[in-house]
């Protein structure tokens, strides 16, 4: 078939699918195509198995239902009974959670951040600020895709969990001060990414309720799809007998009570086995199958299926530094809505209210600055015995509200430039692997983070912001304040008499927009297949090079409808 009869087969299958998605479609969450893997049959046969039901898999396996039988395997539970996801005002608490069934999963990496992943249907949209916009042109251009179908793919995803979020003064404070800072033009309310000012979308609706990547199963087509939950795949089959290369044809997974169970592809040279367990997942599974460096998996009993260097590789996380602003006036609730998008590769966002410390649950959800969670806690996190946090919270529970009031302006270093890897610890696939970043070892990743640093403080000390700030708090106690709490396992340095690359460096922390160990190029083509193997594609963030537009979840959800259509597609098309 010649490129341009695919290109209109797939542009009128995507209308179709756009436009048919709801004929047969079920509300969130009562989804009779969601069961506990405990129900699983022990032997089971599908067109399609996708291994992570997170931001990438969710709208990934509600297209390909639409014209073939899809199992999905989520790890982690639903996140529809957990008031901790679904309600904005608790933002902090799931992260915070540190029980075995929690949505979310610590792990530190070895340059000593503190950090999570997703362990829940709907992934890192079930966990994350929320603030939605997409790639850069450049962005989709260089990645080789589509424009045509990368525009609908956004609107199909925007159509169910996107919309304008209500700016409140201290947000709006926080444009103002942007565009004092220089952060020019201003450019209203858009998912585009633009240099300037902007308004953002976000995945909390005008209720302050969260709609993940789980919504868009709304789209399934109940009669093709089958989801596991509690189901952790512990290896992908390859059948290697008779063939020229290995061949990806069935999974091992086990249930909540740790049953086996296999899942194998049906007859057909079109069925595929899709990894979309994350930027830590991904690269884990492969090489608890066999895929990765022989004497790395060699060194784990792992028997090799394909000597592939490249996994794990090309690991990044983009370094976030804040400062903390206490305000003398009670400020909104808020989380990421207002972003600068600068030319010198700093984006700027800011947080503020409530969720950050001032709750009025009770017991009180602390956020940012729960004994347990990591960030701006008093406790540090080498000392976080059960007696520590519980003097901690005793002391937090005392003190007045106001001591929490304020919010946070924070800068991301675009790209980054810096780059790490991924290794295995275990052969148990819910263990974490261990993952470096290497943040600020390209010394233009610490510039940018120098420039954003100045830019927050421009922002501050702007006439728009300045009923916002304690004038006897001058921009040094702030920055001292921010360095002295324990963010991270890092040894401190910093003081206001040293530059501000000691204080990058001092107080760095996750976005949690880590990246990387599945990329293109190096382990998987342009189609998301991976070298060297067949019937096996890696469809998530682990494939990027580089973190798309200033938060990644819209462009991770839309690149999973994106490859579903063009799945189906290149299936109608055969």
């Amino acid at each position: 078939m010649s490129i341009g009869l695919w290109r209109l087969v797939a542009t009128a299958f995507a209308g179709i699918l756009f436009f048919q998605s709801f004929s047969a479609s079920e509300k969130a969450p009562n989804y009779s195509f969601m069961h506990n893997a405990t129900s699983a049959p022990t032997l089971s046969y599908y067109d399609y198995i996708i291994v992570g039901g997170g931001t990438a898999g969710c709208p990934l396996a509600a297209s390909l239902s639409q014209n073939a039988t899809v199992l999905l395997l989520e790890r982690g539970d639903s996140p529809y009974d957990n008031p901790n996801i679904t309600n904005m005002a608790s933002f902090g608490a799931a992260l915070s959670d540190l029980s075995p069934l929690s949505p979310s999963q610590r792990f530190i990496s070895e340059d000593g951040i503190i950090n999570a992943r997703a362990r829940v249907l709907g992934g890192g949209s079930c966990l994350n600020a929320g603030f939605y916009t997409r790639a850069a042109t450049e962005y989709v251009r260089q990645a080789g895709w589509d424009g045509r179908l990368v525009n609908e793919s956004y609107q199909w995803v925007e159509k169910l969990v996107a919309f304008e979020p209500p700016l409140g003064q201290w947000q709006s404070a926080v444009r103002d001060g942007l565009m004092e800072a220089g952060v020019l033009p201003f450019n209203g309310f858009t998912y585009d990414h633009i240099y300037g000012t902007k308004v953002g979308g976000t995945i909390f609706d005008q209720q302050g309720n969260r709609h993940t990547a789980a919504d868009l199963l709304e789209y399934a087509n109940p009669s093709g799809l089958t989801i596991l939950l509690h189901a952790s795949v512990h290896k992908i089959l390859f059948a290697i007998k008779g063939k020229t290369r290995p061949k990806a044809h069935g999974v091992v997974f086990r249930d909540a009570t740790g049953a086996k169970h296999r899942a194998y592809l049906k007859e057909g040279s079109k069925n595929e086995i899709i990894i979309s367990a994350g930027a830590l997942g991904s690269p884990q599974l492969l090489m608890l199958s066999g895929v990765g460096p022989a004497a790395h998996l060699k060194a784990h009993n792992i028997t090799v299926v394909l000597d592939q260097p490249l996994v794990g590789q090309g690991m990044s996380d983009n370094p976030m530094n804040a400062v903390f602003v206490p305000s003398p006036l009670p400020v909104e609730l808020s989380l990421i809505q207002v972003v600068g998008i600068t030319h010198f590769g700093s984006y700027i966002e800011a947080a503020s209210g409530a969720n950050f410390g001032a709750g009025s649950s009770s017991p009180r959800d602390y956020g940012m600055f729960s004994p347990e969670i990591g960030q701006l806690s008093t406790v540090p996190p080498e000392k976080r015995t059960p007696e520590a946090i519980d003097k901690a919270v005793e002391y937090m529970d005392n003190l007045d509200q106001a001591a929490f009031r304020g919010g946070f302006i924070l800068e991301k270093v675009m790209g980054p430039i810096s780059t790490g890897h991924l290794e295995l610890r275990t052969r148990n696939p819910n263990d974490n692997p261990s993952v470096t970043f290497n943040y600020f070892k390209d010394p233009q990743d610490l510039q940018r983070c120098v420039q954003g640093i100045q830019t927050i403080e421009k922002i501050i000390e702007s006439k728009p912001f300045s009923k916002f700030r304690y004038d006897y708090l001058s921009w040094s106690v702030l920055l001292n304040m921010t360095a002295n709490a324990p963010l991270n396992l890092l040894p401190k340095h910093y003081n206001p008499s040293m530059p501000l690359e000691v204080f990058c460096k001092d107080t760095v922390m996750t976005i949690w927009h880590y990246h990387g160990g599945c990329q293109v190029g190096k382990v998987v083509d342009l189609d998301y297949k991976v070298l060297g193997v067949d019937a096996l594609r890696v469809i998530d963030g682990s494939t990027f090079n580089n973190s798309p537009g200033t938060n990644p979840q819209a462009t991770v959800m839309m690149l999973g409808r994106y490859m579903g259509v063009k799945i189906l597609g290149e299936r109608l098309a055969n």
